[in-house]
């Protein structure tokens, strides 16, 4: 890093500040004193003065639900095969067939591909059974598409014991299933068991490295302070908490620990019995995530109105599971995130929680998902009654073209409706959702602000535009109000006296961006809590400011 951009505390940043702070949202400076922010006026600049010049000055983005162990890890032992590197069903096998050469004895081929892979390969199919199977018949190879549907050969269907799997109740994210083609036989796509197929698991030793720089490049490269991490594994979680501990996580994590993947219901509040540690504003145990019903593209979100199919999806909890793990969550000072895709999942959540007495009490539950789709506007009313956070993902809006696919004439509205739930008074946030599916830019929340704004699909198409929400609106989704649903908005979001100072300085003055360009806006500096923790290679320096700079 350059010399001349390392602050000694205190010191002010000067620039086109956007405080997210709604009674004062902008202004010219902000003062930093070790990890806090002094205040946000430029008339009593503290230590040295920083000029950003012109660029803009925002509080770090918060990315309220993101997987960052399998973004660093999984993502880094697995083949990108994903569309654009992968156009066709012939890339992919093309590009798995060379992947062979390093797979060692006993372990799996792993294809991590796009979520709506059947649709947004040419061939608008997934690779069928005998393909892979002609690209090994003794290695096992899986295709994820997304957290939700693998797409298996016929060893890996061997190794996984797809009767077995065939015959539970229930996966970790929803109703087990093994697709058939229209003479009964296996085609190998299964959904919602991709944490029970055998994969041999990392050694431990590799957690901590892999999650490292995977949280560098992947979230603070991009101005993320503060992420809210939906756990996978035991270790992965463990060596997580101490690598913030010992001093080298870039970004503050608050985790919430999935159940039953990472831990069951019985044994969830014995947490720190495995090694997990708490450090105080760098990475804290904020909740449990609960899986009400699964996901979409494997027709398990339960919803109201049917699937083309005729089907309604799957409910994963009962009442009486989801009143129960509030209950412990309240005794402990957690909140609940529920992942709840359909109507009827989310519906049903809210009439647990009334029953269960938890509405307008306690820590508001988080309904993952919600605000994505809303096909009965009746829904928000039982969010509101049951006094429930909607927690949607902006970056989706990408993806939204394939709704038809699942949804079918269902889906002519009430996709992604950013305008009428502010509108309506919901402090929605945002958040990336990053999966073993997700597209090159999730985890960039200046992708998801432009997805917000733009309203443009994967095709290029626009969706629903009159649904647009305003540059500052997208950007306080990713600030303030992702800090409001996960309950901290008290110390981080926006840009205030006593605040933590977690500050980052784009690549220009987001005033003179047009909609189309805001993708393409890149994050200079990042500090957090006062410290540089990135610099962006060829960011501009920052200047030693004099005091006349100011008048």
């Amino acid at each position: 890093m350059a010399s001349q951009v390392v602050p000694t505390s205190p010191f002010s940043l000067l620039g086109n500040v956007r405080t997210m702070n709604t009674a004062a949202p902008t202004a010219r400076m902000v003062g930093i004193d070790g990890a806090h922010i002094t205040g946000t006026g430029s008339d009593r600049p503290i230590g040295a003065v920083l000029d950003a010049g012109n660029r803009t000055v925002l509080p770090g983005f918060v990315d309220v639900h993101a997987h960052v162990e399998v973004a660093s890890v999984l993502a880094a032992t697995t083949v990108d095969i994903r569309v654009p590197l992968c156009r066709t069903v012939s890339d992919v096998l093309e590009r798995l067939h060379a992947a062979l050469a390093d797979v060692e004895d006993g372990d799996w081929l792993i294809g991590r591909a796009n979520l709506f892979y059947d649709y947004k390969l040419d061939d608008r199919r997934y690779p069928t059974l005998a393909e892979l199977d002609a690209v090994s018949r003794t290695v096992p190879i899986a295709l994820r598409a997304g957290g939700h549907v693998s797409v298996l050969n016929s060893k890996a269907m061997e190794l996984a014991d797809l009767d077995r799997l065939a015959s539970l109740d229930q996966g970790l994210m929803g109703k087990a299933r093994v697709f058939v083609d229209e003479f009964g036989a296996r085609t190998g796509v299964v959904a919602e068991v991709d944490g029970l197929l055998p994969i041999p698991p990392l050694p431990e030793d590799r957690f901590p490295g892999l999650i490292e720089s995977g949280v560098l490049s992947q979230f603070s490269a991009y101005g993320v302070t503060t992420i809210g991490e939906i756990t996978e594994t035991v270790p992965g979680t463990r060596a997580m908490s101490q690598v913030a501990a010992a001093g080298r996580l870039s970004a503050r994590v608050e985790a919430y620990l999935w159940v039953p993947g990472t831990f069951s219901e019985d044994n969830v509040m014995s947490w720190r019995e495995t090694g997990i540690v708490e450090t105080p504003q760098h990475y804290r145990v904020r909740g449990v995530k609960l899986f009400v019903d699964g996901g979409y593209t494997a027709k398990n979100a339960a919803v109201k109105k049917p699937y083309p199919d005729g089907s309604f999806g799957e409910l994963n909890l009962t009442k009486e599971q989801i009143i129960k793990m509030r209950g412990l969550c309240d005794e402990a000072g957690l909140q609940v995130a529920i992942h709840s895709n359909g109507d009827r999942a989310q519906e049903w959540v809210c009439e647990a929680l009334i029953e269960g007495g938890f509405a307008g009490n306690g820590v508001p539950t988080r309904l993952e998902h919600a605000g994505n789709i809303v096909l009965d506007w009746e829904t928000p009313d039982h969010w509101r009654e049951a006094g429930i956070l909607p927690s949607p993902q902006p970056p989706f809006v990408n993806t939204s073209d394939f709704a038809a696919s699942f949804l079918g004439d269902a889906a002519k509205g009430g996709l992604f409706p950013f305008r009428r739930l502010l509108d309506e008074g919901w402090a929605i946030p945002g958040s990336s959702d990053v999966h073993l599916g997700s597209e090159p830019m999730h985890t960039n929340p200046m992708f998801g602000v432009a997805c917000a704004v733009t309203r443009i699909g994967f095709v290029g198409e626009p969706v629903e535009l009159d649904q647009a929400v305003t540059v500052d609106e997208a950007l306080q989704m990713y600030t303030i109000n992702g800090a409001r649903t996960m309950g901290i908005e008290h110390e981080r979001g926006s840009l205030e006296t006593g605040k933590l100072a977690d500050v980052i300085v784009l690549d220009r003055d987001l005033s003179g961006v047009a909609d189309h360009d805001l993708r393409d806006v890149q994050v200079d500096y990042v500090f957090r809590g006062g410290e540089l923790v990135h610099q962006r290679e060829g960011a501009k320096p920052l200047q030693h400011a004099q005091l006349e700079t100011l008048s």
